[in-house]
């Protein structure tokens, strides 16, 4: 990841990634430029810090910068838990103050080959890759609360994992040095971040946030978080409210449910749907403070007891017939 101003247009919201190569940023210089945010290499691998960056990441929120830190990873190193670990102890971990943004995995071609005799993708096969860069996101997420955004270029990812679409959950900061995006990694139907260059007129490259300033200040801010809450009528009626307890909206909630005790789904509501004991519904969008309701008919075929337990990021619960 180079050190980058993005001012790819008038309208662009704009921002910076610094290192330690990056040396001493001035950061007034940076704002007054136009950049909204700015990304610090907080650690490498699981033995390196960046030195500097107390006073990057400082310097960018005394001068008015949304920010955050990013890892660059080491796969062959160690496990991607053990790395994860590491960057929320030295910079990475997210703070809910409304100016720091959610930690960025940086995932590119091994620049170490001569030294480590690793190819491209750091020795690990396909699969080892897609189940190391899970370890590492679930445990940042479990860390901080938040999905790390994953940086790298499509044709690392499509040699390196196989194309995985397992991280669409993670938001994409797209490395694509031209003057569109081009394709996306099958992940992501949509980047939000974007580095069109390496190199910038000003401090690097360029790259721009995919959205308005104040969906930008919404990243920044602490997600929406699921609630439940359920009752039953009789051994065949549920109901399941589905609630969003936070401050910015939800999109795309997956709830899913299970019945158990004999008990099958035989009507589902909007946005579900049901085959047998299993049921997943899909919410398009939750907004803050506001829930959806989902009515479900069953039929009990076994002996009991009934009931169903249901499950959505952040949230279970179980209700049971009496």
């Amino acid at each position: 990841m180079a050190l980058v101003l993005s001012v790819t247009s008038a309208t662009s919201v704009v921002g910076v990634d610094v290192s330690n190569w990056s040396g001493d940023v001035d950061w007034e210089s940076a704002a007054g430029s136009g950049a909204a945010f700015a990304y610090v290499q907080a650690t490498e691998g699981a033995n390196y810090v960046n030195p500097r960056f107390a006073a990057q990441f400082n310097g960018a929120g005394a001068a008015g910068l949304i920010r955050g830190a990013y890892h660059f990873a080491q796969p062959h190193e160690s496990t991607g838990a053990k790395q994860a670990d590491y960057f929320v102890a030295h910079g990475g971990r997210w703070t809910n103050d409304g100016t720091t943004l959610p930690g960025v995995l940086d995932l590119e071609d091994n620049p170490y080959k001569a030294k480590n005799g690793k190819d491209s993708c750091y020795g690990l096969t396909q699969d080892e890759e897609v189940a190391w860069i899970t370890d590492f996101t679930r445990r940042y997420r479990a860390r901080t609360g938040r999905d790390a955004i994953i940086y790298t270029t499509t044709s690392w990812w499509q040699t390196c994992t196989g194309d995985s679409k397992a991280f669409g959950h993670n938001p994409l900061w797209l490395a694509s040095w031209a003057a569109k995006p081009g394709t996306l990694p099958a992940s992501w139907k949509r980047y939000t971040f974007w580095q069109s260059t390496d190199k910038g007129p000003i401090v690097g490259g360029q790259n721009a946030f995919n959205g308005t300033a104040s969906q930008l200040r919404a990243l920044a801010s602490p997600p929406g978080k699921v609630v439940f809450a359920a009752k039953v009528a009789g051994r065949t009626k549920y109901t399941l409210l589905v609630g969003n307890s936070g401050k910015n909206p939800l999109t795309k909630v997956k709830v899913t449910g299970k019945s158990f005790g004999g008990l099958k789904f035989a009507k589902v509501g909007r946005y579900c749907k049901a085959s047998g004991t299993a049921v997943v519904c899909t919410i398009p969008t939750l907004k803050a403070g506001t829930y959806v309701t989902l009515k479900f008919l069953a039929r009990p075929t076994g002996h009991g007891p009934y009931g169903i337990r249901f499950a959505a990021p952040g949230a279970k619960v179980t209700v049971k017939a009496r």
